[in-house]
């Protein structure tokens, strides 16, 4: 059965290679040709390969998205952009501005969608003012990151947390929030002392006094407060989403038609594929092996185990490697407590590198025409704000679970 380890080493290779010349799958074509070749080659048998996706995670991803999208075709974000403009007049002012809006609202409307959103209103803000692009362009990935450790439906790997390790969003929110706004905190001090030299001056403010919010985007705004509500009073994540997303559809009165190529098929797809792929893995007993060599429980406590999970997330990718360890998770003493220290750690690991979350890669796709995001430029905040955010929340997940 070792051709399942096989297989995933593979995808992982065609996946964490992005897009390779003579084989231009990009990251939901590795993945599905991977979940195709676990079925073929039999390492998962066809009759319980769906079985292995978790449709929960992939249905509360679809509703987020779907909610995003309006967001998105209503231009909030062109809006947005104005306004700031109007108002903000150092740069000082404006990395401030980028580091909290985009770390509280991918709370509640996913990292990713913020880096969609928000990359062309940071853009436009870079060419309009001639700024250095490297600190807005940091700011807008990694606070995404950071901030969205807050809610379980904050980035996928906490939903998918929530999902196998069965989390409440109200607990959840208040043990994560305090420690959401503290990094953010660090994370904008470190951009701030890094690129201290970069963020003095001031803007040009614009002439124009835009308003940000219309009757469409007022209409989004409230479904979305209206689903975190429903989120806090218990009712089930995946179908609240989706509830929320349709209720949208009905309310704009928009063309279904115009919303659907605004939804990222593919990542769906990616998690879809993953799933068996990951699935394969395990059943060739490849990582029961490792776990009995390195079992999670052992000397060093939740120090440990967090540098466990932010070493797998970067070294597996964060999603697969939550996949892998869910079996290890419930032969801790405390698997919620595992859960909501895995959820924080590998959201946290996304900042570490360029390529550790799909939102960064999302802000250096959408920002080539400003020079992008670079792997060292990035590394160079990433670094330590990944440290030292993994670490304060170590020891703020352990204090909080003592209680």
């Amino acid at each position: 059965m070792m051709r399942g380890a096989v297989i995933f080493g593979i995808t992982y290779v065609l996946v964490s290679a992005r897009r390779l010349g003579y084989l231009p799958l990009g990251r939901p074509g590795a993945a599905l040709l991977g979940a195709v070749a676990a079925v073929a080659s039999g390492a998962v048998p066809a009759k319980e390969a769906l079985a292995s996706v978790d449709g929960a995670t992939i249905l509360l991803l679809f509703g987020m998205m779907g909610m995003g999208a309006f967001l998105e075709l209503d231009g909030f974000a062109e809006r947005l952009q104005a306004y700031v403009a109007q108002r903000v007049r150092t740069r000082r002012a404006l990395l401030a501005v980028v580091v909290w809006g985009a770390g509280i609202t991918s709370a509640f409307v996913t990292n990713d969608a913020v880096c969609v959103l928000g990359a062309p209103l940071v853009v436009a803000l870079i060419r309009a003012h001639d700024l250095p692009p490297s600190p807005y362009l940091i700011a807008l990935a990694t606070a995404s990151n950071t901030g969205s450790v807050a809610t379980v439906v904050g980035n996928p790997q906490n939903m998918l947390c929530a999902s196998l390790g069965d989390l409440r969003y109200r607990e959840f929110l208040v043990l994560m929030a305090p420690l959401a706004v503290v990094c953010l905190t660090l994370n904008h001090l470190a951009i701030a002392w890094l690129h201290r030299a970069d963020l003095e001056g001031a803007l040009v403010p614009s002439s124009t006094r835009p308003s940000i919010v219309n009757r469409r985007i007022g209409a989004t705004l409230l479904v979305i407060t209206g689903t975190t509500l429903l989120y806090l009073g218990g009712l089930d994540l995946a179908w609240t989403a989706v509830g929320g997303f349709t209720a949208l559809l009905v309310i704009q009165g928009r063309d279904a038609n115009e919303v659907w190529p605004r939804i990222e098929w593919s990542v769906l797809l990616f998690f879809a594929s993953l799933f068996i792929v990951v699935e394969a893995l395990i059943r060739s007993g490849l990582t029961q092996a490792f776990f009995a060599e390195l079992p999670l429980q052992g000397s060093g406590g939740l120090a440990r185990l967090s540098a466990l999970f932010l070493f797998g997330s970067n070294v597996v990718s964060n999603v697969p490697f939550i996949l892998v360890v869910r079996d290890q998770i419930a032969t801790l003493p405390a698997p919620k407590l595992g859960w909501e220290l895995l959820a924080m750690a590998s959201t946290f690991a996304g900042n570490l590198t360029l390529l550790g979350s799909v939102a960064n890669v999302i802000v250096a796709e959408r920002a080539r025409d400003v020079g992008g995001l670079g792997f060292r430029a990035h590394l160079r905040v990433g670094l330590p704000v990944t440290l030292a955010t993994t670490a304060l929340g170590t020891a703020w997940v352990g204090w909080m679970g003592s209680r």
